[in-house]
């Protein structure tokens, strides 16, 4: 499993159709798969799952991004899996990689990355 996060800046909503541009127009075998939308207070913690083929395992693999949002505040943690070809350990990841390169470049190009 591949791993990233961030902090940044910006509203949230104007953060999901960024991520759901970037995201879904890189492959034309990129989904939306799910998510969810939770609200306590001033916090909000939103979910997203993707799913792509990749090529180069010769498999679906999954991007899960979860942001927390507290005011203008985003706190982000992206995850990479599936794609791996063995049954008992990891092999072949490059695909599960891959897909998190795609959400790492969808966040940094996204106003306000950093500045959290």
């Amino acid at each position: 499993m591949a791993h990233l996060e961030y902090t940044l800046r910006g509203d949230a909503d104007q953060f999901l159709t960024h991520l759901d541009s970037a995201i879904l127009g890189r492959s034309i075998t990129a989904s939306a798969e799910g998510g969810t939308d939770q609200r306590i207070g001033d916090a909000r913690m939103v979910v997203r799952s993707y799913e792509r083929f990749g090529a180069l395992g010769g498999n679906r693999v999954a991007l899960t991004l979860s942001i927390l949002a507290v005011g203008d505040e985003l706190a982000v943690s992206a995850f990479g899996t599936g794609g791996s070809q063995a049954m008992f350990f990891k092999a072949n990841t490059l695909s599960e990689s891959s897909f998190l390169g795609v959400a790492a470049r969808a966040i940094e190009s996204f106003p306000g990355q950093g500045d959290a």
